[in-house]
């Protein structure tokens, strides 16, 4: 049964590790990137939503900053998590 539901954190997620990848030059391969986004996610509270123009339009500019600042320092800190794991396993990173 398909779902319309998700969580409106994944798309912000995901396009502010785009921007960081496409900055900083980091690795664009797909399990770097999904465990980017796992932990970050994880570190966010859920917003689950059918639609995004319903959480969008309920929105203060205030609230969707703070939801931008939440998504940036929650993305940084799974790179530094992801880094030091890969760096861990493979000290020639």
């Amino acid at each position: 049964m398909p779902s319309n539901i998700g969580n409106y954190y994944e798309r912000l997620v995901m396009e502010r590790i785009r921007e960081v990848i496409e900055a900083d030059q980091a690795p664009n391969e797909p399990t770097y990137i999904e465990d980017i986004a796992c932990v970050a996610l994880n570190g966010l509270p859920p917003r689950y939503i059918r639609h995004s123009i319903d959480l969008a339009s309920h929105l203060t500019d205030a609230e969707h900053d703070r939801m931008r600042q939440q998504v940036s320092e929650a993305v940084e800190m799974a790179l530094t998590t992801v880094q030091r794991r890969r760096a861990a396993r493979d000290p020639d990173l």
